[in-house]
């Protein structure tokens, strides 16, 4: 059986698992909690269908799994995986929806789309392995760059996770986190997710040249922008301070935060 098909058994199989247990638990973060590990078993089938011989398939997998390791740690020290742990925006969605609207949202958006998406990113190596070929000095520069971004979310990531335990705690000297790379984008962590991606989409061009399988990288991107609009409106709801921050700091690319105007 070759590997798109396996891969394909995976999706319907977790499509269909994260709705019904989203039916039956009544939480709607089934498809966060496998987001992280889903991907990391597509990799592995392709480059187990090729044998593990193939260098870039191999290190395709290896760099999505240390992706996968690191977003699973993150995940579970938010108490993603403990029940309740549902995604805040879904309830807030929940409120602005009936019941049989927010049901139909959920089987074709949270369950059937998100999971679409997590095949549809990995599908660079299907490029990949249609093309097998030497590892060359292209595959590991964009190795390289993929480690960058990873390095970067994580750090995007501690910083966000110290800031909520100082303001749990009473410490925090603001009501948002606006310092470390928060300071140049209003998101990281939201950029090297997606840029992270887009890499393993520049993996299958560098194997096979431009391919429909970059559609994988463009629907995530489309997707982190609607959910960041939804994030930012729930935010600035509850700080109206935040609109003067998305003033000054760019949304998502990291970039010097406009300059405050000299008053007097």
């Amino acid at each position: 059986m070759d590997a798109l098909r396996v891969c394909l058994y995976v999706f319907a199989g977790v499509t269909l698992g994260t709705w019904v247990l989203s039916v039956l638990t009544r939480e709607y973060s089934w498809v966060d909690r496998i987001w992280s590990i889903v991907p990391v078993a597509y990799l592995a089938i392709f480059a187990g269908a090729a044998g593990f011989a193939d260098a870039r398939l191999d290190v395709m997998f290896a760099l999505v799994t240390l992706w996968g390791i690191r977003l699973t740690f993150n995940f579970a020290r938010k108490g993603g995986y403990a029940r309740g742990g549902e995604d805040y925006r879904w309830a807030v969605l929940r409120e602005r929806m009936a019941p049989w609207q927010f049901q139909v949202f959920n089987f074709f958006f949270i369950s059937l789309y998100q999971n679409a998406i997590l095949l549809l990113i990995t599908l660079p190596a299907l490029t990949a392995s249609d093309h097998q070929g030497s590892f060359g000095v292209a595959d590991v520069v964009v190795a390289v760059v993929f480690a960058a971004f990873l390095v970067g979310e994580t750090v995007a990531d501690q910083q966000q996770w110290a800031f909520h335990r100082e303001k749990h705690a009473g410490r925090a000297s603001t009501r948002f986190l606006q310092e470390g790379l928060f300071r140049f984008s209003r998101h990281p962590n939201f950029f090297f997710e997606q840029a992270q991606w887009w890499v393993i989409a520049v993996f299958g061009i560098v194997a096979g040249g431009l391919q429909w399988t970059v559609v994988g990288a463009v629907l995530l991107t489309l997707l982190f922008v609607g959910s960041t609009r939804f994030t930012e409106s729930i935010t600035k709801s509850r700080y109206p301070e935040y609109a003067d921050y998305q003033r000054r700091v760019s949304a998502v690319v990291p970039w010097p935060p406009k300059r405050e105007p000299v008053r007097g």
